[in-house]
């Protein structure tokens, strides 16, 4: 078994392992890759293969002498961005899930990591989900049981959502719900850029005792395109020290409870 996760955490690094550049591009959306030769202290060679990785990868777009990220909304995309931060908020957020529990997790990438981390660190878990990334993400791990939720297929986002998903669900009620989110105000709570997922995450959150959001903390700087749930709906945030000291006041205000890592 041991050898079994070495492999995963090892699929894992030959995609993602180079994160300095990834939080370059984050950073400033194109670098040259003389300035990353300089930057990281490693040959242009060295840097051309792990540009050639990362966009095999589907993280990166290549042009001449530079590269950027890919901004769709494509799962290995989202990854890309901050991804250190994610990895740190996923674990922060694994440590309130027991060996023997079962759980909801929708789509989204901090879930997708969390799904990982629990897949490495925690036994005989069962993970609901509707998205089919999270569900082959974590695929040659042995430690989970995965139920994959019926639906309409996002293509991009590779998610069920839709009235199948809905009814899939009802069968289902678990102590915790982990979601991600693309915004938050206070008028408007959390939000959303896509209508049939922010449905289907009001869908799986009535089935479920505490909701808990794991994002990083640039999301609270922006507000999505639709409602996706109310503040009060939320028992806990996972994220980052750099949220805004207003939104942590008002969440706290709100009496959920607000986990950050450094």
């Amino acid at each position: 078994m041991k050898l079994l996760y070495v492999k995963v955490k090892q699929e894992m690094s030959d995609i993602y392992g180079n994160t300095q550049i990834l939080e370059l591009l984050t950073e400033q959306k194109r670098v040259e890759v003389t300035e990353l030769s300089e930057l990281l202290h490693v040959s242009q060679v060295t840097i051309r293969k792990d540009l050639d990785q990362l966009e095999n990868a589907g993280l990166i777009l290549r042009a001449h002498g530079f590269a950027t990220l890919n901004s769709s909304d494509d799962m290995n995309n989202r990854l890309a961005y901050h991804y250190d931060v994610k990895q740190k908020i996923a674990k922060l957020a694994c440590e309130s899930i027991r060996d023997g529990e079962t759980i909801m997790i929708e789509s989204g990438s901090c879930c997708a990591l969390l799904a990982l981390e629990i897949a490495k660190t925690r036994k005989e878990i069962t993970i609901i989900t509707n998205s089919a990334f999270i569900a082959d993400y974590v695929r040659k791990t042995e430690k989970i049981r995965i139920i994959l939720l019926g639906g309409e297929y996002q293509l991009e986002s590779q998610v069920m959502v839709g009235p199948l998903t809905r009814k899939c669900v009802e069968a289902f009620f678990v102590d915790k719900f982990f979601i991600g989110t693309d915004g938050f105000s206070e008028a408007s709570g959390f939000t959303g850029n896509d209508y049939m997922r922010s449905e289907t995450v009001r869908d799986m959150s009535k089935q479920a005792k505490h909701v808990i959001v794991v994002t990083e903390s640039s999301k609270f700087q922006n507000i999505g395109l639709v409602n996706l749930l109310p503040t009060h709906d939320v028992s806990c945030v996972v994220t980052d020290s750099a949220i805004p000291i207003q939104c942590e006041q008002y969440l706290l205000e709100q009496k959920i409870e607000v986990k950050k890592v450094s």
